[in-house]
């Protein structure tokens, strides 16, 4: 399961941010087509974050639908999954939204 990986990367990289500060509360965006799990981060995310500035830190995940624009006619398509077609029939689309991994942002207790 890769999403341990991924979570160990995110709670790191948020504690560095909080220099020694408790986090209460960290938000991720992740896209539809990321090949991540958000309920897997959910899982890993306890896991990780015990016995650190992050334990019983509450998790928010906004998941970013994926979006898509066709490169013959211009228009702006809604993708499910990472390859899809434009309603003028054409393949060629360039990828706007959906692929995101975003550490959106972390609340922190006073000191």
């Amino acid at each position: 399961m890769h999403e341990m990986g991924i979570t160990q990367s995110i709670v790191a990289i948020v504690e560095e941010q909080a220099a020694g500060r408790k986090v209460t509360r960290v938000t991720l965006e992740i896209g539809k087509l990321a090949a991540i799990m958000p309920e897997a981060i959910r899982f890993c995310f306890d896991v990780v974050a015990q016995g650190g500035a992050l334990d019983g830190a509450t998790l928010d995940i906004i998941e970013v639908p994926g979006r898509a624009r066709c490169l013959d006619c211009g228009a702006e398509v809604a993708l499910v999954e990472v390859f899809g077609r434009c309603g003028c029939g054409s393949c060629r689309l360039e990828r706007l939204t959906g692929e995101e991994l975003n550490i959106k942002s972390m609340e922190v207790e006073e000191i």
